[in-house]
């Protein structure tokens, strides 16, 4: 499979998936995949679940993350929903080489959705010389998500962390977007046949999007979850989640209706091109990836 781009139909949409690369999560930039991921897991059933999927408790000590973004084309607009993550490691930064490589500038871009305001999300709306990388574009993000962000108090807590280029990042990014972006509040239709989700927890203002086209549905999850152990024990938060128990009780909640509507599903941060069905498995459900039979 082309690691790349991935073309599909949604009706009458065409979409395709386009990758801005691979992010390695390891230490000393980033806590030990285990740590990282699953924050709250007790030890001995986070080593029991580990090694049922094939991985050493004790030798896991990198995790190879994709950066799947979503380009739906409906019948007059080119729609692109996230921007990735320029500059945040070698590995990423290729989202405008894959779209050039699929047919598309960035000036064809009509509206970018943001999901939240995590680095690797917003990472390429602006260039070196703080320029919008899409400069024609109607811009969208959830209005709680763009003030948490470009807080002084978030950068302050943030800093105490240790966490300070999390914030930078999100200024560089969203700032001077700030006279044009398009503030939304709770669930709203951004372009017909494509509308916002309330996802909060991993961040305040963290969207989905629900996207449908003759028939056919497609949820664009972001960062409900990280790794595919999530469907299996959703009560496992990262530790990047800012919110924690908000985060489970929406993971909860978009996993319950994925696995009951049965839409296609795409996320973020699963291996390429992140396509894929939620279902049930005992009392919680499993990542079912595109072309697979379970």
């Amino acid at each position: 499979m082309n690691t790349e781009t991935f073309r599909f139909t949604l009706g009458k949409f065409n979409c395709m998936v386009i990758s801005d690369g691979t992010m390695s999560y390891a230490p000393p930039m980033f806590p030990p995949p285990a740590n990282f991921l699953f924050a709250n897991a007790p030890k001995e059933q986070l080593d029991k679940a580990l090694s049922e999927m094939g991985l050493s408790p004790q030798s896991w000590v990198k995790w190879d993350s994709s950066y799947n973004c979503l380009l739906v084309e409906t019948a007059k607009q080119k729609v692109l929903i996230d921007t990735g993550a320029d500059g945040l490691g070698p590995n990423t930064g290729k989202l405008l080489l894959n779209m050039k490589q699929g047919g598309i500038t960035p000036e064809d871009i009509d509206v970018v959705i943001l999901t939240h305001g995590h680095p690797d999300h917003i990472g390429g709306n602006v260039n070196n010389e703080g320029k919008l990388v899409f400069p024609k574009a109607r811009w969208i993000m959830r209005k709680d998500e763009f003030e948490f962000w470009t807080s002084d108090l978030t950068a302050r807590k943030f800093a105490e962390r240790g966490l300070q280029r999390m914030t930078d990042t999100a200024r560089k990014n969203l700032l001077p977007l700030e006279k044009q972006i398009e503030l939304v509040d709770e669930e709203t239709e951004i372009t017909s046949g494509i509308k916002t989700i309330a996802a909060p927890g991993h961040t305040p203002g963290q969207i989905a999007l629900d996207i449908s086209s003759g028939g056919k549905h497609l949820i664009y999850i972001s960062d409900i979850l990280l790794h595919p152990l999530h469907f299996a024990v959703p009560e496992w938060h990262g530790e990047r989640d800012v919110l924690p128990d908000q985060a489970i009780l929406t993971r909860r909640k978009i996993l319950t209706k994925l696995a009951a509507e049965k839409p296609l599903v795409m996320a973020f941060h699963l291996p390429f091109p992140g396509l894929g069905h939620v279902i049930p498995k005992e009392k919680a459900w499993q990542w079912q990836p595109i072309g697979t039979i379970v």
